[in-house]
């Protein structure tokens, strides 16, 4: 392939995405996710370079009917970033991001995350590395600023630094880090928020594609930041509200909503899959429902009985099943998988 091939990247659709959220966001939610919404764009929880490279590649990349989605990559070595994105490219992902805010301790050890702010140049290195070996985009998803390192002109800096490397699509969680003396969930929630130094660096940088992230947490919030914006990442919201994400895209394009239980039924049948197949258990996919039928009536008896039975060694589809008729939530579509 040649350099100028390479470099035409074809963009997906990134208007409405769901952010990379570990311990949430793995194969199974986000093929859950597609169901429900199909054109946002999806990210993995992050993936380090480490665990690519020595650990089972094959399993980390592994992924099901959910694209456009995009591998979020955990790292700060140039080459083994680029040999992973060669690796991600090749798993089919529409997308390798560059993880430049994760604050918590375990990831800093590694020099991982949010600590990168401080090396604006190593993080330009790493971007070209990727850029050169891949075709698909290479972005960065990023927070404002680091401890006390916290002015706009930091935040400036870094993004002019970085985009020098080529890349061209930053997304923002749009406070800062803290280091040390906050845990990665008080660190999306204590720093404030500051959409005005997104709102200066889309002007100071035009040419640049922001994506704003943090603290959007309906559909009337996502909307509006939209209109500021060319494209806004969601978190938690649409993890504990899956539907969230329907309503979001039938609003943006008069798509029709789909339908409750046939999703259900789709996801049924991949858990049924994996069950027989013995590539997951119960638990790892159940969890996912937990916001299913969120607003509804039974939601709650519905969580409380999925979580007492879902950790079972045993628990299997019944669990569901038990769990929707102890809610009181009608199945009007067959059952499929083992009954209870």
């Amino acid at each position: 392939m040649t350099t100028a091939a390479m470099h035409e990247r074809s963009t997906p659709d990134r208007r409405i995405s769901v952010a990379p959220m570990m311990g949430c966001t793995d194969r199974h939610c986000r093929l859950l996710m597609r169901l429900i919404a199909p054109r946002a764009l999806l990210y993995t929880e992050m993936v380090t370079t480490g665990a690519l490279l020595h650990g089972d590649a094959d399993r980390l990349l592994g992924h099901d009917d959910d694209a456009p989605c995009a591998l979020q990559l955990g790292g700060s070595h140039p080459v083994q970033l680029a040999v992973c994105a060669r690796l991600a490219e090749a798993a089919g992902y529409q997308e390798i991001n560059l993880n430049v805010g994760c604050p918590s301790d375990r990831v800093q050890q590694g020099n991982i995350g949010a600590c990168l702010m401080a090396e604006p140049h190593l993080v330009a290195d790493c971007i070209a590395a990727m850029r050169r070996e891949v075709s698909v985009p290479v972005t960065v998803k990023t927070r404002i600023g680091i401890d006390d390192q916290d002015s706009y002109e930091f935040f400036r800096h870094f993004i002019e630094v970085v985009s020098g490397a080529g890349c061209d699509t930053f997304i923002v969680h749009a406070r800062k880090a803290v280091l040390s003396g906050l845990t990665p969930r008080q660190n999306r929630e204590i720093p404030p928020l500051k959409y005005d130094y997104v709102r200066r660096v889309q002007q100071d940088f035009p040419h640049l594609q922001f994506v704003i992230n943090g603290g959007i947490k309906n559909v009337d919030s996502a909307l509006t930041l939209l209109q500021e914006f060319p494209a806004v990442m969601l978190g938690r919201a649409p993890y504990n509200d899956l539907f969230l994400l329907a309503e979001i895209e039938q609003r943006l394009s008069e798509a029709p909503q789909p339908d409750r239980w046939s999703v259900l039924e789709a996801y049924r049948r991949h858990m049924q899959r994996e069950l027989s197949q013995g590539t997951a258990r119960f638990k790892d996919m159940g969890r996912h429902l937990f916001g299913y039928f969120t607003g509804l009536p039974g939601a709650r008896v519905f969580r409380r009985v999925l979580g007492e039975r879902m950790f079972r060694e045993d628990a299997d589809l019944a669990v569901l099943d038990h769990a929707l008729d102890a809610a009181g939530l009608s199945y009007p579509v067959q059952k499929t998988g083992t009954e209870a």
